[in-house]
């Protein structure tokens, strides 16, 4: 072969084997700079970096761990992450609690009135005139009323003087067993041997009586008893509605009449439905009146009148008050005493009240029990009075 072929050969063989050299050390990592220093096995070096702290040099390195380290393991990567820890989730269906009215619960701000006084009486180490004057100031502020509260705190004198009683705690003890005492009443709701029993329920306009009704309807419904309520409120246009509302609610039936129209005739009707359908109670509504104007009060004189005519036997006459007008309330339960002869209260909003002394000032001045008392919005929340839970939650500490 001539040299003329050989040589183009020859050159174009030596460029293969370099561009076949250049390619094998790119594709390594990079290409080796001039001069640069080869690591033994063709390897690169890599050029001076700054020195890796210790904790970081090992990342890369599996870490043995005991099996009884690997939950606190687990804990730190987790902390380590910021991710939120994993917690036990509620049930999604589970329903709240809702916690019971009672007494103690719900009279906080009656208890405030006491409180302060109380706690400076228990911290004297003697009963003596100052003693004396914090409590009378106390029920004062109670509203508890000036006459029941000078009644009530003779009668506890007598008693320290007769038991020989030296201690403030044992001073407000005989306070509490004395008001219990004299708030003690009969409270159970009179039903009539023959039924339709018919309870009517008046009071001053804002206090809560077609809503009592509405509470009183749903606990004697879901006792199983059948209910009427006749809304005797014409007066008031919403009245009738709102008693339309309680009625479906707890399966109540309802009479009602025509807007202005004749009260009585409206309950007489409603007693009537109730005796025909054998019905076992009748809750009549009224309209909201004011104490001193004669003529409303005649007209609820005719209501009871008419309501004596009719089946049945009007066993309760309620006197619905709103707990927060404090001594006014006691005004409105003389006057309507001498109209239509009440047999008892029903006290509203005592839960949002200071002033739960009236309680005590109704029954000692007029004879009438407390029978019901609010202590919430809800229909459970309407309570039978209870005079030892009462008095006990007014002085708990």
């Amino acid at each position: 072969m001539s040299n003329a072929v050989l040589i183009p050969i020859v050159i174009g063989v030596l460029l293969v084997l370099v561009g076949g050299f250049y390619l094998v050390s790119t594709r390594s990592g990079r290409a080796i700079p001039p001069g640069s220093d080869a690591a033994p096995g063709g390897g690169s070096v890599a050029t001076a970096e700054p020195d890796l702290l210790p904790a970081e040099a090992d990342t890369d390195a599996e870490a043995v761990v005991a099996p009884g380290d690997l939950e606190a393991l687990d804990e730190a990567e987790v902390a380590d992450s910021g991710a939120a820890a994993p917690v036990d989730e509620a049930p999604v269906d589970e329903a709240p609690v809702v916690e019971k009215a009672t007494f103690r619960n719900r009279l906080a701000r009656a208890r405030g009135a006491f409180s302060g006084a109380l706690g400076s009486i228990r911290g004297r180490s003697a009963i003596d005139a100052e003693t004396w004057d914090d409590l009378e100031e106390a029920l004062i502020r109670a509203d508890v009323g000036l006459g029941p509260t000078t009644a009530l705190l003779e009668a506890v004198r007598a008693t320290v003087k007769e038991r020989g009683i030296t201690t403030p705690d044992q001073l407000i003890e005989a306070v509490k067993s004395e008001m219990t005492t004299r708030l003690l009443a009969p409270i159970d709701m009179r039903r009539a041997d023959e039924a339709p029993s018919i309870w009517l329920f008046v009071g001053v306009n804002g206090v809560g009586k077609t809503t009592t009704i509405g509470k009183v309807g749903k606990q004697l419904s879901d006792d199983g008893l059948k209910v009427v309520m006749a809304a005797g409120d014409t007066f008031r246009a919403a009245a009738a509605e709102q008693l339309s509302t309680w009625a479906d609610r707890c399966g109540a039936e309802i009479v009602r009449g025509a807007e202005g129209s004749d009260p009585s005739a409206v309950i007489f009707d409603g007693i009537a439905h109730a005796a025909a359908s054998g019905a076992d109670v009748v809750l009549a509504d009224t309209a909201g009146r004011l104490h001193t104007k004669s003529n409303l009060m005649d007209e609820l004189r005719k209501v009871r009148r008419v309501a004596d005519k009719g089946a049945g036997e009007v066993t309760e006459v309620l006197l619905v008050l709103d707990a927060t007008t404090g001594q006014n309330g006691l005004i409105q339960a003389k006057q309507f005493t001498d109209a239509v002869e009440l047999t008892g209260v029903v006290l509203t909003k005592l839960d949002g009240s200071a002033k739960g002394g009236i309680v005590f000032a109704i029954q000692s001045e007029l004879g009438i029990p407390v029978k019901l008392v609010g202590l919430g919005e809800q229909a459970e929340d309407l309570i039978p009075f209870d005079a030892e839970q009462f008095v006990d939650a007014l002085f708990s500490e």
